[in-house]
């Protein structure tokens, strides 16, 4: 597995972990083209969304200083920029990794794993199954989750790839379009089972998926779609510097973060203001980062069960929080994205899990999808309405999440 991170201070300085309040976080609920930078090696691509909502609905570009400024369609970043190579292959110019361009049928994780060393497609035969961050870097959210597949718009760009939804001729949910990764979660989910990260492009989440299908006797793998990745071996690791001014750059992206979330939690609306209002390190320009910009950071090699820490690099500080069974854990943190998804597909945002991701399943909160998971919360509300969470596997409703500032990379 490649390393995630680079990172080296400028101080020594670390700061105290506070505890927050429970109530806070409720269980209940190199220069390709396209203008991408020649000297950035992880270049984030833009989520591609352009529209802008408030916690219900669609609405006009709010100005500086109005609610709900701030949000990701406010800020433009790398927009995707592909190439059809007419041989079976795509090549995203941002990014410089070669896709291949259609899935074809669902295969096991360990087929997936082991059919890279065989794969030869447009001449070449040095593809390998993509790293979660290479996956995600194909994710669109002017993506939307209907009811059905009819009224559903996939989270890819399907000018160029080929996309199906799932098979429900097979038993299968519309939404069954998870993509698998090359990431294993370096903990377990549903109660101890080997894990494997990837990315839905039929509803828009990151989640960590069980290898193989509980049940009674075990049951048998899940099976999920494989597309093969090659070229830029260095695509995902960060770099990161400590400024010793409270803010953290990383040389790989271009982007500088807050080096500490202040330990409070925040419905969207609030989030937005927060980082809007923010002066750090002498710098005005602070937004709450997109989708794609706070997955950038997530450390896969480390967990609360495995590191005892964030899944993130140490030198970006997580607050702790009091998790289930009395376990230390880490928060959620907003993102400017919404997330159009169900029948008022404007009101929830996406979020990012650097702690367990958790659901109500047998009687019990338990970690259902992985600390790196995006999924995505109401902007607003209370999340003691949703004491076993929703959805198949009881995802908690974190409505207070915590929020970590960037800058640049615009």
């Amino acid at each position: 597995m490649l390393a995630q991170s680079r990172s080296r201070r400028k101080t020594g300085r670390v700061m105290a972990v506070k505890m927050i309040p429970a109530a806070i976080m409720a269980l209940a609920a190199i220069g390709w083209g396209s203008g991408a930078p020649a000297d950035l090696s992880y270049v984030v691509v833009d989520t591609g969304q352009t529209r802008f909502y408030d916690n219900a609905r669609e609405i006009a570009a709010p100005a500086a200083g109005q609610a709900f400024y701030g949000q990701d369609a406010q800020y433009t970043g790398n927009a995707p920029h592909y190439r059809g190579n007419g041989d079976g292959t795509v090549s995203d110019l941002n990014t410089g990794l070669m896709w291949q361009q259609d899935p074809g049928r669902k295969v096991s994780w360990d087929d997936a794993v082991a059919g890279a060393a065989r794969f030869s497609l447009g001449g070449y035969t040095d593809w390998r199954l993509p790293t979660i961050k290479e996956l995600y870097s194909l994710i669109d959210f002017k993506g939307y989750t209907g009811s059905g597949a009819d009224s559903s718009t996939p989270y890819i760009d399907t000018d160029y790839f080929v996309f199906k939804y799932g098979d429900s001729g097979a038993g299968e949910r519309f939404i069954d379009a998870q993509y698998c990764s090359s990431t294993e979660y370096v903990s377990t989910t549903m109660m101890g089972n080997a894990t494997v990260f990837g990315v839905n492009f039929a509803d828009g989440r990151i989640k960590g998926y069980p290898k193989r299908m509980p049940g009674p006797f075990g049951g048998g793998p899940k099976m999920f779609y494989c597309m093969y990745v090659r070229g830029n071996p260095g695509y995902g690791v960060n770099d990161f510097v400590d400024n010793g001014d409270g803010t953290v750059t990383d040389l790989a992206t271009g982007l500088t973060w807050q080096r500490s979330d202040d330990g409070t939690g925040r419905n969207w609306g609030q989030a937005l203001a927060y980082a809007e209002g923010l002066t750090l390190a002498g710098h005005t320009d602070w937004r709450l980062p997109n989708a794609k910009e706070l997955q950038s950071i997530v450390d896969y090699t480390r967990s609360p069960d495995t590191s005892s820490s964030a899944a993130i690099d140490p030198i970006l500080e997580c607050t702790a929080i009091p998790g289930d069974g009395g376990r230390v854990d880490y928060a959620c943190y907003w993102t400017g994205t919404t997330h159009l998804d169900g029948p008022t597909p404007a009101d929830t945002a996406c979020y990012v899990c650097f702690g367990r991701a958790y659901g109500f399943m047998h009687g019990r909160w338990i970690d259902v999808h992985g600390a790196g998971a995006q999924r995505s919360a109401p902007k607003t509300g209370d999340p003691w309405r949703f004491p076993y969470g929703r959805g198949p596997q009881g995802d908690a409703i974190y409505i207070y999440n915590l929020v970590r500032c960037v800058r640049g990379g615009q």
